[in-house]
């Protein structure tokens, strides 16, 4: 009885590890857009998403650095509901438009329906490889996704391909506490800078976000 409850009990702390903390990550990329179409309709209430925070620290940097580039062309990977949309297109500075790219069907449709206008395209598709040609964006994001990919050095591999020559790289990495639970998918803080640098990528700057995650920011060299 003894070894059945415990079993029982470590059966227990494996779900709850893998479905809460994980996201299903480890149970394949399929797993983790039926998880996500499941809790689409409770995301935003999940995630308790502020909008005037959004914008002040979302949308207002990102227009900082495009926002006096007229027509410049942004790609939100793991896009959800339109979070990074919702931040920035409202802005009047950010004259771009936004390719919002995510797997799951329900998610990718109440992001459409949570954001409007014209300057904001939807495309369901994988992160790898990434649907779109060599040097086709301005800027390429990703949040809070990275750790739930199949491959997250993968992934950024596909962001840095599709980014033009001087294109931004942002990006949010996990930290804190849960970061080591979730196994092979996560970056310690001090090594992540050496990662981006592996890629090509230069000046990159972190910064810390949330409490669980940073804001990592990071450029592709401009051609000669």
């Amino acid at each position: 009885m003894g070894v059945a409850l415990l079993l029982g009990a470590l059966g227990a702390a494996l779900v709850v590890w893998e479905l809460w903390i994980c996201e299903g990550a480890h149970l394949g990329r399929g797993f983790v857009v039926w998880l996500y179409n499941l809790a689409a309709p409770r995301y935003d209430r999940i995630k308790r998403f502020r909008p005037s925070w959004e914008s002040r620290f979302l949308g207002e940097p990102i227009a900082s650095v495009v926002g006096g580039l007229e027509g410049a062309l942004l790609l939100d990977v793991g896009a959800g509901t339109g979070r990074l949309a919702r931040a920035a297109l409202p802005l009047d500075r950010f004259h771009g438009a936004i390719v919002s790219l995510e797997p799951s069907p329900r998610m990718l449709r109440l992001g459409r329906g949570l954001t409007s206008g014209g300057r904001n395209a939807w495309v369901r598709a994988w992160a790898v490889p990434l649907p779109f040609g060599r040097d086709s964006f301005d800027m390429a994001v990703g949040l809070e996704m990275l750790e739930f990919t199949p491959h997250p050095r993968q992934t950024l591999t596909e962001m840095v391909r599709v980014l033009r020559p001087g294109g931004w790289l942002l990006v949010t990495n996990r930290v804190g506490a849960q970061a080591r639970w979730i196994l092979g998918r996560t970056f310690p803080r001090e090594r992540f800078p050496e990662v981006l640098a592996g890629l090509g990528l230069e000046d990159a700057e972190t910064y810390r976000w949330q409490i669980d995650y940073d804001l990592v920011w990071a450029r592709k060299p401009a051609r000669a």
